[in-house]
């Protein structure tokens, strides 16, 4: 799939801009703060309803303005001349709406599934070096995009998080004898519903990583000068393993909340579930957060961007490849392995700020933006 034609109406630092696009390599140039990495990150929050550079929605509105309006002709393939409208506004404190082929959806996280992006940005170096929470965004991005029904349950499972959590915070302090036989089964209802939730997401992370840690091993070798195997581990608050159904797995969560009642009452926090499950990424045998040298981080954070790009196309979709201002922080030889696999994508929309930073295989067409004004360049 490719986007042929992305609009947009005061979205970031953009008053209207309409951007005709293709599929192959396409290159948006110009200095920091000129509104570049702008245009792809519209093109991201299409496809996830998010952003890599803010968690809030109200940065991406203009100032002054009261909402934003991006719009994409999403093709389905070279030989496949079928298309979709994708559109979402964007309205700080307020809910967002979506709509496919102008008719409205129900809610925005209808939209997903429509388009699938990967993005390799400098932020991605979080992915190693940063919070488990960082490496869970990573899963459940992954994970949305290939089953969007996942979204849902993820919401769901925050609902009851933030409820379960209330609870737990109005008991802080309390043993476990002084908290009344109406509140342990209140706690109980909590407990089965998340415990249900959280099975789904825990049984797609860990079947998503199954499936995607063979790409992860051959993307490092690929573009790391060593002998070291990458891999990725998933670490459970409660037994947990691909083979297993999602029941089974919240069998076992409901039977470890059980076990930390005592605790998470004593500290008012919920300690158990997929919120608190980390994915530990390893350099042979050493975990690569804090043993992996900075280029070596580089590499795998890579390595994990490619590895989902490879584990969408064995699903049947060609994403959109998206590298946002990371040529320039990379070496001559992983410039080269990264354009290698890039000139295969369908469709790859490049930013940066010196043209000469772009390795010379990924031809195509260019655009120079300055002061949120785009021109095709010859």
């Amino acid at each position: 799939m490719f986007v042929t034609h992305l609009s947009l109406a005061d979205f970031r630092s953009y008053p209207l801009a309409e951007v005709p696009l293709e599929a192959g390599v396409t290159v948006f140039t110009g200095a920091n703060g000129q509104g570049k990495t702008n245009l792809v990150e519209a093109v991201e929050y299409l496809a996830t309803l998010g952003s890599h550079r803010v968690a809030g929605d109200a940065p991406l509105v203009r100032a002054g303005a009261d909402r934003a309006i991006l719009r994409a002709r999403v093709q389905a393939g070279l030989d496949d001349e079928r298309s979709l409208l994708l559109e979402i506004e964007i309205t700080p404190g307020r809910a967002n709406k979506a709509s496919l082929n102008r008719s409205p959806l129900r809610r925005p996280r209808d939209l997903l599934g429509a388009l699938r992006v990967v993005l390799f940005s400098p932020e991605d170096l979080s992915l190693v070096k940063g919070d488990p929470s960082d490496r869970r965004r990573f899963i459940d991005e992954l994970v949305t995009a290939r089953w969007p029904r996942l979204a849902g349950v993820r919401a769901d499972y925050d609902r009851v998080l933030r409820q379960r959590s209330t609870l737990l915070k109005s008991l802080a302090g309390r043993g476990p004898r002084a908290v009344s036989p109406d509140v342990a089964a209140t706690l109980d209802v909590w407990d089965g519903q998340l415990a249900a939730l959280g099975g789904e997401i825990v049984s797609a992370r860990l079947v998503t990583l199954e499936e995607l840690r063979p790409f992860l091993t051959r993307a490092y070798a690929d573009i790391a000068p060593t002998n070291d195997v990458a891999g990725v581990e998933y670490r459970a608050t409660a037994p947990a393993e691909s083979q297993q159904t999602p029941a089974e797995i919240a069998s076992a969560l409901v039977g470890r909340m059980a076990e930390r009642r005592g605790e998470e009452i004593a500290r008012g926090q919920c300690l158990v579930g997929p919120h608190r499950d980390e994915l530990v990424l390893t350099l042979g045998a050493l975990p690569a957060k804090g043993y992996a040298s900075h280029g070596e981080s580089w590499s795998f954070a890579l390595a994990l961007r490619l590895a989902a790009f490879e584990l969408h196309r064995a699903d049947g979709v060609e994403p959109v490849l998206i590298l946002d201002d990371v040529f320039a922080e990379l070496d001559e030889s992983r410039r080269e392995r990264l354009a290698a696999t890039a000139i295969t994508a369908e469709q790859v929309l490049i930013t940066a700020a010196v043209p000469a930073d772009i390795p010379s295989g990924l031809s195509g067409r260019r655009f120079a933006v300055q002061s949120a004004s785009i021109a095709a360049v010859a």
